[in-house]
């Protein structure tokens, strides 16, 4: 069935989600009325309010889509505490998500993640496998660069030292904390082996600024050269946060979405 013409209305509804840590997982549905949804996820120290999130959603529900955009654990209005790490666990709290909405008669056709959500979504892609559209936005290919940037040069001896490190925010106030187990869990996640599991029928999108000083874009291209089905779009000008380039940014995500949706007649029953 075709994308429809014309935009129904979209109504909006708040939903609670538990993950399998019985953690309360807090999202926005924005319901256009149809079974297929995108799942859209938030990056580090963000939120299902951030503007990118937000503006996809209203750009998926001006094309007819419905879409759900929500918090990970610890972070906007969801359960549990703020980790440095836990990539594979926020993976398995996007799962937690399209359960619920399989169980509930949609199709989850796409998921969407921006910089650290970026990663979880492809690593959902290596795990899962039962989502055949994945849309990768300025995600980070070695999660062992960026560390130091943030935690200092000498980061792996204190944390050793102390078991931990406080961030602080640039007016002086604490930031966040970051553990030696949660430091180690992203040091230890490994995005190219993890890439190189995601399946051949998968299309996936990767979506990055020329000018991202927070992720450089040549990761992009790592993506590009081992993902098999891959398609590489670079936003001439853009930053980390697409701040100046969002409508096209959701011009690009949603068409390439829109492909997804065009339904196989090969294997149409």
């Amino acid at each position: 069935m075709a994308l429809p013409t014309q935009n129904p209305a979209v109504e909006q509804h708040r939903l609670i989600i538990p993950n399998k840590h019985g953690e309360n997982l807090v999202g926005i549905l924005h319901d256009s009325g149809t079974k297929d949804i995108v799942i859209l996820c938030h990056g580090f120290r963000s939120s299902k309010e951030s503007n990118t999130n937000v503006n996809l959603a209203a750009a998926l529900g001006s094309a007819g889509i419905s879409s759900f955009r929500f918090d990970f654990p610890g972070n906007g209005e969801s359960d549990g505490s703020f980790q440095y790490g836990s990539y594979w666990r926020e993976a398995d709290d996007l799962y937690a998500i399209t359960q619920h909405f399989h169980e509930s008669n949609h199709v989850v056709s796409a998921i969407v993640g921006h910089s650290k959500g970026g990663g979880v979504v492809l690593l959902y892609a290596s795990k899962y496998r039962d989502v055949k559209t994945v849309v990768n936005l300025s995600g980070r290919y070695d999660l062992k660069a960026g560390v130091e940037e943030r935690l200092g040069k000498d980061y792996m001896e204190r944390i050793r030292n102390e078991g931990f490190i406080d961030v602080m925010k640039k007016s002086g106030g604490f930031n966040y904390r970051v553990t030696l187990e949660s430091l180690m869990d992203r040091l230890d996640t490994n995005m190219h082996e993890a890439s190189l599991q995601i399946d051949k029928e998968c299309r996936v999108l990767t979506v990055h600024g020329s000018l991202d000083t927070t992720v450089p874009v040549e990761d992009a291209f790592e993506f590009a050269k081992i993902i098999p089905n891959h398609k590489l779009h670079i936003i001439e000008g853009a930053n980390h946060s697409f701040t100046e380039h969002q409508d096209v940014l959701a011009s690009v995500v949603v068409n390439f979405i829109k492909e997804s949706l065009i339904p196989n007649t090969d294997t149409a029953s």
